[in-house]
């Protein structure tokens, strides 16, 4: 994500959801008194990319249409909306989405009209990550003064790639992501309370099945050989914080960010020291600068899934599955015992 582009995102607490929720009982479309506009009654939702449609198909199940405005293999950071997506927006019973992320989604919602409107952001806290840094108070960025969160050099000479900013990648810690889906699911009751103990059975269902996934990670990473993994940009910062790891980015927050070379000297020094096998790329960005990293310093390469949607490339069906083949490739590069 062009972090740098984007206002910094909403962060609150937790979750309440009557002030966290943008959403009237009245909704748009009829949609509060169960007479939705779409197809055979049911609600019609609209995703902003995969994430969110995962929880509205999930939680929503036979009772709404979920269409989404990121298509499988679109990199959904800079998305820009067709003339019929807009008005298919409009339309819209209920819009899910997580604000700034996609600048021309937060531009085209607050144009909608919709009221029944549920931003993910605003149903977990969230932190600020940087591409280099790790979870036991060390900081591997190099240097004494603070990074410049446009990578430029200190007065010390050092180069910092870490992007300051909070980040929006929640849905890659299980724990996080379930805040977010207990969130939605209420959402989803409130717009629809004819079918409410449907959505919150649901919701239940959904949230044992990310509590597991937790567990999974959680003993799987318990006892590796290291807890550093390198990966082309920091997206993995939630999920190396709830399980004690180190992320190394090549760029930071932004997939779309060129690493300075000291960036990459300071990457092939923490390899060595840590002990670090594997370099990490992902389905929908570039994976160049991750293969001439690992070519450079004798590494292997593998695939570390941000879930930003759904490829040809991902190792998985759905979220879950795509989640617990990132486990299997940490697990693997880590040297899990």
């Amino acid at each position: 994500m062009n972090v740098r582009r984007h206002s910094r995102l909403i962060s609150t607490a937790a979750v309440s959801t009557a002030g966290l929720l943008a959403l009237s009982a009245c909704g748009s479309s009829n949609a509060a008194d169960g007479k939705s506009d779409g197809a055979g009654g049911k609600l019609d939702v609209v995703a902003s990319f995969y994430p969110m449609q995962y929880l509205a198909e999930q939680i929503g199940g036979d009772h709404v249409n979920v269409d989404t405005l990121t298509k499988p293999g679109v990199e959904p950071h800079d998305l820009e909306l067709s003339p019929k997506q807009t008005v298919e927006l409009g339309n819209a019973d209920m819009i899910l989405y997580l604000k700034d992320l996609q600048p021309a989604v937060d531009k085209a919602i607050g144009q909608s009209g919709v009221k029944n409107v549920v931003d993910a952001a605003t149903l977990t806290k969230l932190e600020e990550h940087s591409a280099s840094e790790d979870h036991e108070g060390h900081d591997h960025s190099g240097g004494d003064a603070h990074a410049d969160e446009h990578g430029h050099e200190d007065e010390h000479g050092h180069s910092h790639e870490t992007e300051a900013g909070e980040d929006p990648h929640i849905w890659l810690d299980p724990v996080k992501y379930a805040e977010v889906a207990n969130g939605v699911g209420e959402a989803l009751q409130k717009a629809d309370p004819d079918h409410a103990a449907d959505y919150k059975k649901n919701t239940e269902e959904l949230v044992g099945k990310l509590e597991a996934l937790n567990k999974d990670f959680a003993d799987g990473l318990k006892n590796t050989e290291t807890k550093t993994f390198i990966t082309t940009h920091a997206a993995f910062g939630y999920l190396a914080e709830r399980y004690g790891l180190d992320q190394e980015a090549i760029s930071g927050l932004s997939p779309e960010a060129e690493p300075s070379p000291a960036r990459i000297k300071e990457l092939q020094e923490t390899a060595e020291h840590d002990k670090v096998s594997t370099v990490f790329f992902e389905t929908l960005a570039s994976d160049k600068t991750a293969k001439t990293l690992a070519k450079d310093t004798g590494l292997k390469t593998d695939v570390l899934d941000p879930l930003e949607g759904i490829t040809d490339r991902s190792k998985g069906a759905d979220y879950l599955e795509v989640m617990q083949s990132n486990l299997t490739a940490l697990k693997k590069a880590l040297g899990a015992k």
